[in-house]
């Protein structure tokens, strides 16, 4: 039997590889770097048991990646992502962003 811990990691767990998926590799820009963290934010926020998310996205790395037109694509390095889900009133909140060897990782805060 599935506990609802689990539920609600595994709930947590299919957001954020969504979030990674779905917005990895779209355009972005020093100028649209807020608009495109509140689209993550509003977009996820749509899917069931999603209480709360915070999306930011490096301003640095998108400097160090703009291309010869102004702008490049998001990468899983330039996110951090805090996110919290409720199913059945069991809490987690989760996270991605990069570990130490430059690899954006997703883990349970609580």
């Amino acid at each position: 039997m599935t506990t609802r811990r689990e539920k609600a990691l595994f709930e947590a767990g299919i957001k954020l590889g969504a979030l990674y998926h779905q917005f990895v590799g779209a355009p972005i820009s020093l100028q649209t770097r807020t608009t495109m963290e509140r689209a993550i934010e509003e977009s996820i926020s749509l899917q069931p048991f999603v209480h709360n998310i915070a999306v930011r996205v490096d301003e640095s790395k998108i400097a160090e990646d703009l291309n010869a037109f102004g702008y490049c694509e998001l990468a899983g390095d330039m996110l951090a992502v805090e996110l919290t889900v409720d199913v059945e009133g069991e809490v987690v909140r989760v996270a991605m962003s990069v570990d130490e060897s430059g690899y954006p990782l997703m883990r349970v805060l609580e």
